[in-house]
Parts: structure tokens; sequence; C-alpha cells
């Protein structure tokens, strides 16, 4: 029997890329970013088989502040002006139990590319109201910033530093599956 191929295609109107940074070390900052895009290939509908692909715009920062954003997009963080994509592809995904998954794969920051593993949990499938096929899943990892080159930070009157090293991620994304 051949194998089937399916594509999906990140639905952004249905999806949304969240992370968040100890700040003072007292509290948290929230943010987001609001443009990326990915793809996930399937082999016979099997989840272990996905090939995925997905892109973060490092400009699309949002953390409601402009002037932090600002700062964010900078050479002191994300250097977007020379580094224009946050890029993950994927070397296997594989189930822990029920609908939760562990994903692994390369991450891309500043042009530094670590592997990392992060925590997927299934939704599950449907057709929406147009009769397109949709999948979904919420995607929670920790990653440290200090390994892609993310190392600025200052310090405190009392000499600790301001921002914490450990990057909380968290992503609801929805896939639509392309027509063969």
């Amino acid at each position: 029997m051949n194998a089937t191929t399916t594509k999906w295609a990140v639905d952004p109107t249905h999806s949304e890329v969240h992370f968040k940074v100890k700040h003072l070390v007292i509290s948290t900052v929230t943010g987001s970013f609001k443009s990326f895009n990915g793809e996930v290939n399937l082999e016979n509908n099997n989840l272990e088989s996905a090939k995925i692909n997905f892109s973060i715009d490092p400009k699309s920062i949002d953390t409601n502040q402009e002037q932090r954003d600002e700062h964010l997009r900078s050479g002191d963080f994300f250097d977007a002006a020379n580094h224009p994509a946050i890029d993950f592809k994927s070397s296997s995904l594989k189930q822990v139990k029920g609908d939760q998954y562990k994903l692994t794969g390369d991450l891309t920051i500043r042009g530094v590319t670590k592997q990392v593993t992060v925590d997927v949990e299934h939704g599950g499938t449907a057709k929406d109201g147009y009769g397109n096929t949709k999948m979904g899943f919420e995607v929670t990892g920790i990653v440290n910033r200090k390994e892609f080159g993310l190392t600025y930070n200052a310090l405190t009157e009392a000499g600790g530093l301001t921002i914490g090293e450990d990057i909380k991620l968290s992503a609801n994304i929805q896939l639509v599956q392309q027509a063969s």
C-alpha cells in the first residue's frame, strides 16, 4: 500500500504564539508574535510521521509596550534587521500518552540553531462550517534565550539581573488541510 501524504497549513486567524519571561525576578512580561506561518506534512494521517516547518517574524513581536518592542527587535535581542525569521524544523513527534506528544526539532534564532523539545497536546480534528478539515494543537515549552545569543541583560540596583533567561513558550495552532 502506498503512503498518502496530506499537507496542512497553519491557519493564522485561528492560531497564536505567546511567550512569558520573568522581569526583575518578581513579575512576568507576556508577549506574542503576530506574524508566523507553517506547514505540516503527514503520511497516512499519522501524527508521528509529521514533518513540521514553522517560521515567526521577530519584527511582529508585541508586548503591549512599543519602546520595549523596538528594543526587542534591535541588535540587543532578536536583531530582526539581520535575522528576519525565527525558524523551527521538526525531527520527530512522539506520542507519550493519549493526545500528549513530545516534539523535537531544530530552532534557529539569530542564526544560532539548537535542538529543542516541547510538549504538544493534540486537540482533535474537525470540519469547519465551510467544509475545511482542521486540526488543533497546544504547544508548550521552555527555551533558554542565552543559548541563542540573546544575552542582553541589565542589573538592578541590588546587582540582580532584570530579565530571566528561561522563556516560556505557548502556542495554540490550528491547521487546515490543503487540497491534494
